[in-house]
């Protein structure tokens, strides 16, 4: 399936995997909004990417920020908070409740205020990740958030039919998600050397995924693992 002057709405589009996600369907030929919380956010990467941008609230997303876009073809949900890793006898039931109010609570809410603007063939592209294959000490909540991610997936497939629903499984990735400095770095070189491929993934790696996605017309229900090889090591 060509994407040549469809309409991609990229949720969480400003930055990391998002950003190069609607980099991608840009060059291709793609019409690309990207929406993200923070207006400032907003300005820079529709102005660097050339591309439309709107201001929403993620974690609600509101009915009325699709009345505005109008009828689109594609749905991607990339936004997320900052990562971190929390021992459980650290992590407060209120941490555990608001790391899954973005990432799982704010898809669904995107997907049903976006769901009567998709046009037939269309689809929905969410994310999830690895830690609910291989998960670390640390990782209660991340590892719950990505099982969610992975059953919600395959629910709405389901419910949602004939729009394709699927979701792209990322492993460790140099984004901003990780923040920066000298230990994130030291992460990233430990985690590269245990993967067969011997990095941690960049995201245009984890982009070419959700174009993939986005254009396979016969893919639904699918969970796409790009991870260097991590669940196998």
């Amino acid at each position: 399936m060509e994407i040549t002057d469809q309409h991609v709405v990229i949720l969480g589009g400003t930055s990391g995997i998002g950003y190069a996600t609607a980099a991608l369907a840009a060059a291709r030929g793609a019409s690309v909004t990207v929406v993200s919380s923070t207006p400032s956010r907003v300005a820079e990467a529709a102005a660097a990417l050339g591309v439309a941008g709107r201001v929403a609230d993620l974690r609600s997303t509101p009915v009325s920020l699709f009345e505005e876009i109008g009828p689109f073809d594609h749905l991607v949900y990339t936004a997320a908070d900052r990562l971190s890793l929390t021992p459980l006898e650290d992590l407060s039931r209120e941490a555990a409740e608001a790391f899954f109010g973005l990432r799982f609570f704010g898809a669904l809410a995107a997907v049903r205020a976006a769901r009567p603007f998709l046009r037939p063939g269309g689809s929905i592209t969410l994310t999830t990740g690895t830690a609910a294959d291989r998960p670390g000490p640390g990782w209660a909540a991340a590892a719950g958030v990505c099982g969610a991610m992975d059953a919600l997936t395959r629910a709405l497939a389901v419910e949602l039919a004939p729009i394709r629903v699927n979701a792209v499984k990322a492993g460790v990735t140099r984004s901003p998600l990780w923040g920066g400095g000298a230990e994130v770095e030291e992460m990233y070189a430990t985690i590269g050397k245990s993967l067969p491929l011997g990095r941690v993934g960049e995201v245009g790696d984890v982009a070419e995924a959700y174009l993939y996605l986005i254009s396979q017309p016969y893919a639904t229900g699918t969970i796409t693992t790009i991870d260097g090889g991590s669940v196998l090591v």
